[in-house]
């Protein structure tokens, strides 16, 4: 079953979003239901949120909090963000069949109350995730974000809903579109720019020529968030995917300057200087996944 859950940044229970979700006893017969299957995620009212759908994961597994009995936690997989906020009403109607049937909008916040887990329809799941990645799948951004017509169907949302809702599923796994969307939002982040150098060269066909690197890498858990992720020239990526440089916890850059070639040394004559990060401080890389990287750059 899908579902949706709602989650806050100033969140009062122990989410990190791309790893689990935690929930009182109240949700746990619901929350049991979408084990194996799709959730989105939605910003309630509360703390300020936008009340906008902003990413979908896999929920794999349901354990009790072991420090509070009366909690449990939802583990996750495949956590992506959308590239874009998803309005809960796009195109002036809710995006949730339960929300729809409600015949007068006053009552709607009224009946979201105690409901931060909620079933939703497989239809609005689609729905929700064709607004989200408009983005990373518009055919005009295919060469900018290195996806080609033949790397998903084009006509995915037009099929009938049951074989619809299929073939997202298996696009929201796919990692030629995963990359291309976290492509998109680490470019985007830190304005084209170089992480390390701060060069911004955009070529012919209007295609920056940064790369999104990984800090911690996909084949070792690393998820595919902005926090993870760093906008890196291609010699430099080269560098820092081989564990040859890497950052402190200041993002000030580490070389291995006895291992780096000479003739790039050049590159990291700012290398007591913090690095160019976003100017949105929520999306600079997070500490954990720079001690990971800085973990293997000392052992390299």
């Amino acid at each position: 079953m899908k579902a949706v859950f709602d989650t806050s940044v100033e969140s009062a229970y122990d989410d990190e979003i791309t790893e689990r979700y935690h929930f009182p006893q109240k949700y746990l017969s619901l929350v049991n239901e979408t084990v194996g299957d799709w959730i989105v995620f939605r910003q309630p009212r509360a703390n300020r949120g936008s009340k906008s759908y902003f990413g979908t994961a896999r929920v794999i597994r349901v354990e009790r909090d072991p420090a509070k009995g009366d909690h449990h936690y939802a583990y996750l997989a495949e956590f992506l963000n959308f590239d874009r906020p998803v309005p809960w009403r796009p195109g002036g109607e809710y995006a949730e069949f339960v929300l729809r049937n409600i015949a007068q909008v006053s009552q709607v916040g009224i009946y979201l109350r105690g409901r931060s887990v909620r079933a939703l329809e497989d239809a609005d799941f689609a729905r929700i995730v064709e607004i989200g990645l408009a983005e990373t799948l518009a055919p005009e951004n295919g060469s900018r974000l290195g996806l080609g017509v033949q790397d998903f169907d084009q006509a995915v949302f037009k099929y009938p809903v049951e074989e619809q809702v299929r073939r997202v599923e298996l696009m929201l796994v796919n990692r030629k579109i995963r990359d291309a969307n976290f492509r998109s939002q680490v470019c985007s982040a830190y304005e084209d720019r170089c992480a390390v150098t701060s060069l911004k060269i955009i070529n012919g066909g209007g295609r920056s020529e940064v790369q999104a690197a990984h800090i911690w890498s996909v084949a070792e858990g690393g998820p595919d968030i902005v926090q993870n992720g760093l906008a890196l020239s291609g010699t430099v990526h080269w560098l820092f995917d081989r564990h040859l440089i890497s950052l402190t916890d200041e993002y000030r850059l580490l070389v291995s300057h006895n291992k780096v070639p000479s003739q790039l040394k050049s590159l990291f004559e700012m290398q007591m200087d913090r690095i160019h990060l976003p100017r949105n401080k929520r999306l600079w890389p997070h500490p954990t996944y720079i001690r990971r990287h800085r973990e293997a750059f000392i052992a390299a």
